[in-house]
């Protein structure tokens, strides 16, 4: 808790038994209140890792809903716990558990409602090992979604994401696409909602058993990114009529 606010770290999760209890591990505990891991029907035992480690709230689902999917069950868990602040940690290690007391104090402070842990702040994601392939793209896509959102972040495709109930409650985030688009939508019906987003150095690994997704998907994701940054540009000129940015 933090300020007289419960604080919630959600675990979007996927084949993450290797790398969940070193995650789980480096959680400030002084701080969070509640831990929810939802596991997208793996295929190893992450499921059977989080209940030695104690996590008290498991959802599994029952069928693989992607990773959008995973992040609405993530989100709607946490608000049902009465969650003041929700931050999504990945369980692969990628992103460091230290940054969630400063991501906390940012949102808790009353200065920001949504937090962004930013590779690209600081040269993170070269030194971490992101391939060149992805950097370029991914500088390349938020320069275009910059453009088009007349926003300036350092990047949009970072997992490492902290939210305030407020902002929850108000996006319909659950009319997004179950995919790993999710997170752009996500992004541009907080920046059509009118909140602010503050964005931190975060250091990166990227190594075997930390997810990645492959040409295909990431491909797919790209184009979705492009559409929905169009998408949110003609919304804006009020020439579209999209059910992702009605507000709640």
């Amino acid at each position: 808790m933090i300020n007289g606010k419960k604080v919630v770290v959600v675990l979007p999760a996927y084949n993450a038994s290797k790398t969940l209890e070193i995650t789980y591990q480096e959680i400030d505990f002084a701080i969070v209140d509640d831990v929810i891991l939802v596991d997208d029907l793996s295929k190893d035992d992450t499921v059977e890792v989080g209940k030695k480690l104690g996590i008290k709230h498991i959802v599994i689902h029952e069928q693989n809903k992607g990773y959008g999917g995973n992040q609405k069950s993530c989100y709607n868990k946490a608000l049902e716990l009465g969650a003041d602040i929700v931050i999504m940690l990945h369980p692969d290690y990628q992103y460091t558990p230290k940054l969630i007391p400063a991501m906390s104090s940012l949102l808790g402070s009353g200065l920001y409602h949504v937090v962004l842990g930013s590779r690209i702040l600081g040269k993170g994601a070269l030194k971490g090992g992101m391939p060149m392939i992805k950097y370029i793209s991914n500088r390349g896509l938020t320069l275009i979604q910059n453009i088009l959102m007349n926003a300036k972040l350092s990047e949009y495709h970072t997992g490492y994401r902290a939210f305030t109930r407020e902002v929850l409650e108000k996006v319909n985030y659950n009319a997004n696409s179950d995919n790993f688009v999710f997170d752009n939508q996500m992004l541009a019906q907080i920046w059509y909602a009118g909140y602010e987003i503050a964005e931190i150095t975060c250091p990166t690994k990227y190594f075997d058993d930390a997810s990645s997704i492959n040409l295909k998907n990431s491909t797919v994701y790209a184009l979705g990114v492009l559409r929905t940054s169009v998408q949110f540009r003609l919304q804006k000129w009020g020439l579209l009529k999209n059910k992702i940015f009605q507000l709640l």
